[in-house]
């Protein structure tokens, strides 16, 4: 039976909705959303600072350039006795060629530097996220499609490298410039500098409002793509179901209409944007044109000499470039802010499901754990109202093997889930070896507990690791010994490499049987004191079924075994039969008992054997 993670992973909203155990921050109105990426930096201090060095050298050897052409201008090319002329225009072009090459060598400094750290910091993000995410319980993903999450560890965090490796060091390097050649302005030509500083306060105030503007949309444009992401992520992974159903265009206009959503927003962004960069590089330029007017009737005054007028045009230019390209790179700042603000919101993330600080140790155990549960009471969150199970009660001793069984929805899959804590119940407790659960460190309750689950899953890895999976430490004799008594073992050996044979994404090589016998496999080498089984026969023919069957029953042994099965001629040998409906423990005893008793398994039991 399906948990409702499952079954509702395909209606659920495209967006990471805020549950029980989510507090995610408001999202923040400015670039100060970057914030959160400092300590992800932090570790690489050294290295900014080099950065930051060798940008600074970067800048200095820009900002030096005018003055050496100032002196060519005046000493090389104004001076009055040709050969002094010549003499200093060697020399003054040596130096502009010297400051040319400290410009690139400093430049090549800086770019490597930062783009090692754009790569590096997404590195640590994108496994941060990744490692965040798989620590959540089902109940997160009961909310977020498989494809969101996937949006926000590729898209946004190449936003936030393209920020990190790029447009955060070009826009430190504009500001520095920026202020290098203001400064420089302010102590040549203090007056052109007043205007100039003038005109571009009223070129800044109108950009900071648009900029705001282009932040919002560049948010919505990300969620957006997002959205397509997780269509393609659904449909992709059930792509025989919607083959079989001819529904390949009708999946295609529904991405297509995602997409066309996606790009209705980014052209939205696109065209803000735009209108931003137009309004700042005609403001900017009209600011140089009124420096350039200035300068030009200081030189017909006499008030300034050629050079002095070139070196005030060189600076202007550094300024309004330096404005112009800030005004980029606060576009870029603005998306990446987006971009953070996703990728914090999942970081933000706190699971229900979590470790106690001081975990309760769990004494060594042979002949299999004990398992209780104690007037248990639980709802799925996504179905509050109803309770799954209403105060149920069940006691599983050492070594015992006991089924469940009833109809769909009896909440048979639930209590294997419940033992496994992947969700807390709201009334009752539930224990293992005597100990609440809830008590146990997650790693010690689900390391003594072996699953086999309906829906087997295969990774994309041969077929040893795959095994291996359930203990990997394991040696390819124990992996092999496995596979044996799963009855794996002939299969693979008959593919292509044997255990080396790749499987293929989610096993697609191999039929349901040989995944199941693969998943089998799995469960009994990690050898739990715990063994769940649910439906573990259920994709088997009869054949196999009864291979399979013969090797858990070997492998029940000197273990406690919960098992799951609608076929029932799976449990007849069971210690006991547990029979569930609608969340209830309605009878309980041995098949025999159980049939002469005429209850809700008599019932079933004739549909399936008086056939």
């Amino acid at each position: 039976m399906p948990s409702p993670a499952q079954t509702s992973s395909a209606a659920a909203p495209a967006t990471v909705a805020p549950t029980a155990h989510a507090a995610p921050p408001a999202p923040a109105r400015n670039v100060r959303s970057l914030s959160g990426l400092l300590p992800f930096l932090r570790p690489y201090r050294a290295r900014i600072g080099l950065a930051g060095v060798f940008l600074v050298l970067a800048a200095m050897s820009t900002l030096v350039f005018p003055v050496a052409m100032k002196s060519l201008i005046d000493q090389g090319v104004v001076a009055a006795d040709p050969g002094a002329r010549v003499m200093a225009m060697r020399e003054h072009f040596f130096a502009l060629f010297g400051v040319g090459a400290a410009l690139g060598l400093f430049s090549a400094l800086r770019f490597y530097m930062v783009t090692w750290l754009g790569e590096r910091v997404t590195a640590d993000l994108r496994n941060a996220v990744y490692s965040h995410v798989v620590m959540q319980s089902p109940e997160f993903f009961e909310t977020t499609q498989t494809g969101e999450v996937l949006s926000r560890l590729t898209t946004d965090t190449t936003l936030v490298q393209t920020v990190v490796g790029s447009s955060l060091s070009m826009g430190l390097r504009n500001a520095v410039l920026g202020i290098g050649a203001m400064a420089m302005l302010i102590a040549t030509n203090p007056v052109v500098m007043t205007q100039v500083l003038g005109i571009l306060v009223i070129v800044v105030l109108p950009s900071l409002y648009f900029g705001r503007r282009v932040r919002r949309l560049s948010r919505a444009s990300q969620d957006r793509v997002a959205d397509s992401s997780a269509i393609a992520a659904e449909v992709l992974n059930a792509i025989p179901v919607v083959q079989s159903y001819t529904q390949e265009a009708r999946e295609a206009r529904r991405f297509d209409a995602a997409t066309e959503s996606a790009f209705g927003t980014a052209v939205k962004r696109t065209r803000m944007r735009a209108f931003l960069v137009a309004f700042i590089i005609t403001a900017t330029f009209g600011t140089l044109l009124w420096g350039l007017y200035q300068g030009t009737q200081a030189v017909a005054r006499g008030d300034v000499s050629a050079g002095h007028l070139a070196q005030t045009v060189v600076y202007v230019i550094i300024l309004v470039g330096s404005v112009a390209a800030l005004s980029e790179v606060y576009g870029d700042l603005l998306r990446a802010a987006g971009a953070t603000e996703r990728l914090m919101e999942l970081l933000a993330l706190r699971s229900s499901i979590a470790s106690p600080a001081h975990p309760v140790p769990l004494a060594p155990t042979r002949g299999g754990s004990s398992v209780a549960l104690r007037d248990v009471t639980f709802r799925y969150p996504s179905r509050p109202q109803h309770p799954t199970l209403a105060n149920f009660n069940l006691s599983v001793a050492p070594g015992e093997t006991v089924a469940l069984v009833g109809p769909s929805g009896a909440g048979k899959s639930t209590v294997l889930q419940l033992l496994l804590r992947f969700y807390d119940v709201a009334a009752g407790e539930v224990l293992l070896d005597g100990v609440p659960i809830k008590q146990l460190s997650l790693d010690a309750l689900r390391g003594r507990i072996g699953i086999v689950p309906q829906d087997s899953v295969v990774f994309s890895a041969d077929a040893m690791e795959n095994i291996r999976y359930g203990k990997p430490q394991a040696s390819d004799a124990e992996v092999i010994a496995a596979a044996k008594a799963a009855f794996a073992h002939d299969f693979i050996s008959a593919l292509p490499q044997g255990y080396q044979t790749f499987l293929g994404e989610r096993g697609v090589r191999l039929s349901g049987g040989q995944r199941q016998r693969i998943s089998i496999a799995r469960a009994i080498l990690k050898n739990p004191p715990l063994l769940l089984l649910d439906e573990a026969t259920s994709a088997l023919d009869a054949e196999s079924e009864r291979m399979v069957q013969a090797a858990l029953e070997s492998a029940m042994k000197d273990r406690t075994t919960l098992v799951i099965a609608h076929r029932l001629a799976t449990v007849q040998r069971a210690d006991r039969i547990v029979v569930m409906e609608a969340g209830e423990i309605v009878e309980t005893g041995t098949h025999t008992q159980l049939v002469a008793s005429g209850g809700l398994y008599a019932r079933l039991a004739a549909l399936q054997f008086d056939r």
